[in-house]
């Protein structure tokens, strides 16, 4: 059996998503070479800032989904189905993303802690 259109197109949304996704993550890369190499220490105290709001949004994002799906009641609220049943592909992207963004985060906070940031 062939790919119709309807399959092709969904394979075309889950690479946007993905692509999306990890796009999402290029700013704490920015602002981890910011807080690590600007001279400035006022630029760099922004950029720490700036990452650690996007992750906080980020990562806010990413266990919303699941709220917003138990609320409209397409996900029944059971704390063992809650955590799994959700698409492997969204669930696969999910945990790259939110390993990313933790690592960064803590990058960042250590070029911090190194520039003599609080």
């Amino acid at each position: 059996m062939g790919l119709t259109q309807n399959n092709a197109g969904a394979t075309g949304l889950n690479t946007v998503a993905e692509w999306a996704g990890y796009l999402g993550v290029a700013p704490f890369v920015l602002c981890l070479a910011g807080v690590g190499l600007l001279p400035d220490s006022g630029a760099r105290e922004l950029l720490q800032r700036i990452a650690l709001a996007w992750g906080a949004v980020l990562l806010a994002f990413s266990g919303a989904v699941h709220w917003g799906l138990a609320i409209a009641g397409r996900l029944p609220w059971d704390a063992a189905r809650t955590g799994g049943a959700l698409a492997p592909a969204y669930l696969n992207l999910r945990r790259h993303l939110t390993l990313a963004i933790c690592i960064l985060l803590a990058l960042t906070m250590f070029a911090s802690d190194a520039a003599g940031l609080r």
